[in-house]
This record gives structure tokens, sequence and C-alpha cells, in this order.
């Protein structure tokens, strides 16, 4: 799908249970304790496991490669993250064409939950 400046990307809502949340940390090699042992998340004191940071870049490229095609190709993904995901909660992303170039496309992704932004990206892809 070929994208024009200022073009919107269709939203996304993708539900998280505990189970995603911690196959997607075990997927990405993220073996850190707080996104499987909801005991030690209490302990640093978040009210259970959240979702890694490679899991969240991962959901993000698939955002763009599910709107753009599968042949899509990343070149750069620059994100901030915000509040924390937990089980129970459903990120949606949508997103927006903010540069186009002769080989590139910029957009900017959002990904929200009903307490706020969890992430906010710049996804740069070939064009």
């Amino acid at each position: 799908m070929t994208l024009a400046l200022g073009d919107r990307l269709p939203e996304l809502a993708i539900p998280f249970d505990r189970t995603t949340i911690v196959a997607t940390a075990i997927a990405s090699q993220d073996f850190e304790d707080v996104h499987h042992d909801p005991g030690k998340a209490a302990e640093r004191g978040m009210p259970d496991v959240f979702i890694s940071i490679n899991a969240t870049n991962g959901f993000i490229d698939r955002y763009v490669t599910d709107v753009r095609g599968p042949a899509t190709r990343i070149r750069n993904v620059s994100l901030r993250l915000g509040l924390p995901l937990f089980p129970g909660d459903t990120l949606t992303f949508v997103g927006e064409v903010i540069e186009v170039t002769e080989d590139a496309t910029t957009i900017k992704v959002t990904g929200s939950h009903e307490r706020g932004v969890h992430v906010s990206a710049r996804v740069t892809v070939a064009a």
C-alpha cells in the first residue's frame, strides 16, 4: 500500500492478557522477571506483570506492516514509552504519515490504552 503525506492509518486494537505479555517477553528474549512474575512486579510497585519494550516494538512493527503489506522494509523505529501496559489492557494503535521522500516514508504511531499513551513512535519504511 502506497501512503501519502497526511494519510491516517486505520486503527488497530489488540487486547492483552497475561499469557500474551509473558509469551512476547520470552519470544523477544527479555527475561526480566517483571514481565512474567506478578510477585516480582509487585515488589517493584507494579500491580501486575507488564509488557516489555521489545514486545511493544514488535507490535509497532506489526501495525505498520499490516497496513503497508508483508514486503514492507522497516528502516528505523524511534520510540518513547509512556504508561505501562498490563493484562486486561487493550492497546489501540493509530498512525499518520508525517514525511514522504523519494526513498522513504515516516509514520508517527501512537499506542494507547484506557489510562493513556503507552508508546509514541516514529517509524521509517522504505518507499
